[in-house]
This record gives C-alpha cells, structure tokens and sequence, in this order.
C-alpha cells in the first residue's frame, strides 16, 4: 500500500507539472525529427533538431489538453487518468529509445545515396544529450510566455468577461511580442549583420595587392578601383584558369579569359555601377569575345568558381564575364530582407549591357548569356521579361539553384507536362526551357533547341529549390514516386514536422558534399553549358575527358 501510495504521488506530480498529451505528442514529434530528411546531419544538428520537434510538439499537445479542460469537457475519473498517464509516460519513452535506436539507420539512408560513409555508432547518445537542453529550455521559455499570458488575463478579466479577456491578453502578448522581436531584436540583429558583413566584404590580406595585368578588374588600368571590391570578389578576379591552364587541361588552343567584377562600393548608385560595369567592358575587349556573360552572384558578392571555371574551359578561354555586387548580407538573410535588391541590379545592368548589344552588327557581337547561382539565380529570371527581348533575344541562360520562390521556375515547374516529375519536369515541347541534374541529358528528348537555349540546373536534394512554407500542413510534389536519384527512399511527409526538418535543411544548404543539395558539382555544370552555348570541337569523349581532369572537391561549397 505505501509503494502504491507513493507510486500515485509520484504520478500525480508528474501530471501536475506536466501535460500527458504534450509529452506524447512531443515524443512522436522527436521520433520524427529523426527519420530522414533531405541532407545528412551531424550528431549536435540533429540533436538541436529534435529538441525543437519534441518541445513544438509538447505545445501543441499541452494546447490541445488546456482547450479540452477550458471547454469544460469531461475528463475520466481519478484512477483512469492516471493510469492514461502511465500509459502515456511509457509510450513516450518506448518512443523514444525505439527512435534512438532507429536513428543511425535513417541517418544512413541519407549518407548513402550521397556516397558518404556511415555515421558513428554513439550519434544517438549525443543526440539525446543535444537535445534535453533544448527542449528543456524551449519548453521553459513557452511556460513564461503562458505565465504572462495569465497575468495579462487576470488583470483583464476584472473588466471583462474572462473568455473575451483571455483572447485580448492572448492577442496583446503575442502582438507587443512581435512588436518587440521585429523592432528592437530582428532589425538591431540586421544592422548588426549588415555592419559586419560590411566589414568582412573589405577585410583582406595586406599582401593583396591589385592585379598588374591591364584587363583585370582593379589593376592600374582598370576604371574600377581595387579597394571598392571585397574578398570574395576578388578571389572571383583572381582565381580562374588562365590560358596556359586552359591549354593544359582541354588540350585545345586558348586565350586568357576576361572577367570583370562591380563591387557595392564601386560607384555610388546602382545605375551608375552598371554603367561602370559597361564602360570596363567595353575597356577590356568584352564585346570581341565569343562569349559574353552577365552573372548575378550570391547575397554576400561570392560567384562559384565551378559555373565559370567550365564555361572558360569550354571555350578555350574566349569568354568575358561580369558580376555586380547587390548586398554584403548571405543569400538567407538578403532574400528575407531585401530581395528586391537583387533584382533591381540585374535589370540595371542587363538594360545597359543588352542596349549597347543590340546596337552591334550580329554577326559580328558575342553571344549574350545569363547565369545566377542560389539568390543570384532568381535575381537573374528578374532581370528581364521575355516580351522586351522577343524583336533581339539574348542567347540563352543557365540558373543553377534556383530557390523555391523564384517565378519562372515555379511557373514553368507547376506547368510540366503531366508524367514528368516536380524534380525533373519536362516543359512544353523542350525546345527554349529544359531541367538537368546529376544525369545530364540521359532524360532529354531527341528535340532540336530553338533561338534561346534556358537550362535550370538542379538536385532533387537541393532545399533551397524544394523548400516550401506549404510543407506545415500540405505534401510537397516532389515526395511523390519516383523519388530523385540522390533522396533517401525512407524519406516520407509528416505535418509540421516535415517543415522543420526542410528548414534547417535549407540553412545548411552548403554543408552537402560537392554534386548534392546545394553544391553544384563542375561536372554537372560542364553539361549543361555544353547544352547552353555550344562550344565549337567537343566530342562526347572529350567531354567526359574534361570532367575527369577536373576534381569536384576543388570547388568547396559557398559561405553561409
């Protein structure tokens, strides 16, 4: 009797202090947070993960059992809620341990079909050391906010109805909370960010000195100044193949490549960057070139080597490039803030370089092609409308990750044909727009190209093309069989969850290895510029030869 005694003390503290349902309805929620995804995680990712599932979980469940008292639903008497409540208790924590216990197993799935090596046996007991804190934490910090919530009720509720009461003080938290997140915390956050980044765009090295070849941005001929471009702008100047690496590696004859960069800090307004931009094209020769590219770089200014380093290469070298700078800030936090600023630099700079294109004989003009990476990808299908360029159009484009909220992807994509999947669609009859990833052209129709060649350059495990806001509450396409080559087949959609898991995929976009989720591989890239400009005296195994002399972990994923 007095184990008994002490037994149902035990119990009744427990449920006292915490919510039955929330507990079940967190553990189900961190058993989820375990099973695969669309990227690989490490033990402390994935540990931060299910702490976050588990205390969402938890208040979802604890809402629900608030709503049911507060409702004035009957409940079942002493005895039988209590032993619900063991009963929950036990579930949960067979839950728990089953998930645990299944959990290298799921991680694996993901690691596998990106060729990766199998976790270690101890992941899932730093996970659930991970993730006690903080769920724990969390779960402190939505008991605080209930606190308030009941303070404000109570206070309210002495001159109004206590239901009307308790909706205004619910409102009243959650508004001046918002208020206070948004104003004082988000954006003094933002300044922050922008300051540094800011600060990091100019922090280089002191032996940095200005390149001494005449045609590179920031040399002493040069109308931009070296100062003005930051880090990642000038490994973009400095780091390419130049003709004798060209020659070396293709076995064709080659010339130097031209690249030209526009820093924020180049000129004092965007107009007048493009047209900086134009004017040192034109100092250089860029217009005497076969090949001429307008690339819109990602949030923070960085273009990836790979999608040039190719281009360069296919082209022994007869190619000129430009990128405009737009923010200081990542691709995540430019396409929360300022998105439009992408925008506006690719119409400025496509209007001015594109005016003075069409002003040339065209026989005699480079081919005029676009090309964009991640932000710089849906920066770039905003640079114009295909009605402005239909009299003269320009040559062709390749956007390689183009994010989930881009509009021509998304148009083109909800419009395939009907037996293509969301991952790989078919769009029309293939002859201007065409989707590409690990496989090349294996999927392509035997279908001539029309004038203007577009090639969407993507990974069915890339989530900053497949994230979606809808995925809380309604199953993505993409889930639907057959599955991309490089997701997991234990990989399934459950509400909430689900988005959870796809968001923090996307903030780790980069961490991928090379040809998986955002990391675009130089092979792949070698394919589609194939298919995009043409280059003159390749034979497929010489492309294949290419791709073999060139290394994909040479080219490290973009900073966050």
């Amino acid at each position: 009797m007095r184990w008994t005694r002490r037994a149902n003390a035990f119990w009744d503290g427990l449920a006292q202090h915490f919510s039955m349902p929330g507990l079940l309805l967190g553990s189900l929620f961190f058993t989820l947070s375990l099973t695969p995804s669309l990227l690989p995680r490490t033990e402390s990712v994935q540990g931060i993960l299910s702490g976050c599932c588990f205390a969402v979980g938890y208040g979802a469940g604890n809402l629900v059992h608030w709503l049911w008292g507060f409702l004035g639903l009957r409940v079942p008497p002493g005895r039988v809620t209590r032993a619900m409540g063991m009963v929950v208790a036990f579930v949960g924590l067979a839950l728990v341990l089953m998930a645990l216990g299944y959990a290298n197993t799921w991680q694996n799935s993901v690691r596998a079909v990106m060729l990766l090596p199998p976790v270690d046996h101890s992941q899932p007991l730093i996970i659930a050391g991970v993730a006690l804190p903080v769920a724990a934490s969390l779960v402190v910090v939505g008991r605080l906010l209930v606190m308030l919530i009941r303070l404000v009720w109570d206070w309210l509720a002495r001159h109004l109805p206590r239901r009307a009461a308790l909706v205004l003080a619910t409102a009243l938290v959650v508004i001046v909370g918002a208020v206070l997140v948004n104003n004082l915390f988000w954006r003094t956050a933002l300044r922050a960010a922008d300051a540094f980044y800011e600060r990091l765009d100019a922090l280089v090295s002191t032996q940095d000195a200005p390149p001494a070849e005449w045609s590179q941005t920031g040399s002493a001929q040069s109308l931009i100044d070296w100062d003005t471009i930051g880090k990642d702008s000038r490994i973009y100047v400095q780091s390419g193949p130049d003709a004798e690496r060209i020659a070396a590696v293709t076995g064709k004859p080659a010339i130097e490549p031209l690249r030209t960069y526009v820093g924020l800090r180049s000129a004092p307004n965007v107009e007048a960057r493009a047209q900086l931009a134009l004017d040192e094209l034109l100092r250089i020769g860029a217009f005497e070139r076969s090949v001429l590219v307008l690339i819109m770089p990602v949030g923070t200014g960085w273009v990836d080597r790979a999608g040039i380093d190719t281009l360069e290469m296919l082209h022994g070298g007869d190619v000129a490039s430009v990128a405009m700078q737009y923010s200081y800030l990542t691709s995540a936090l430019s396409l929360l803030v300022q998105p439009e600023y992408g925008t506006e630099t690719a119409r400025a700079l496509f209007d001015v370089v594109y005016a003075h294109w069409t002003g040339l004989p065209p026989e005699s003009r480079p081919r005029l092609y676009l090309y964009g990476l991640s932000l710089g990808a849906l920066a770039s299908q905003n640079s114009t409308t295909v009605y402005d360029v239909l009299g003269d159009p320009f040559d062709g484009a390749l956007w390689a990750g183009p994010p989930f909220s881009s509009s021509i992807w998304s148009r083109v994509t909800d419009s395939r044909q009907p037996d293509t999947p969301y991952w790989l669609p078919r769009f029309g009859n293939s002859s201007a727009i065409r989707f590409m990833n690990q496989s090349g052209t294996a999927t392509w129709d035997d279908v001539p190209w029309g004038p203007m060649r577009i090639v969407f350059l993507q990974y069915a495990s890339d989530p900053i093309v497949f994230f979606s806001f809808t995925a809380d509450w309604q199953r993505p396409q993409w889930f639907d069989t057959p599955r991309g080559p490089d997701v997991s087949p234990a990989l399934n959609w459950y509400p909430m969850v689900t988005f959870l898991q796809l968001a923090l995929d996307t903030a780790l976009s980069q961490t991928a290895p090379v040809g998986y989720g955002h990391v675009y591989s130089p092979h792949d890239y070698i394919d589609a510029w194939y298919e995009v400009t043409q280059p003159p005296g390749w034979t497929r195994d010489q492309l294949e030869a290419l791709k073999r002399a060139i290394d994909p972990d040479d080219y490290a994923p973009f900073p966050p």
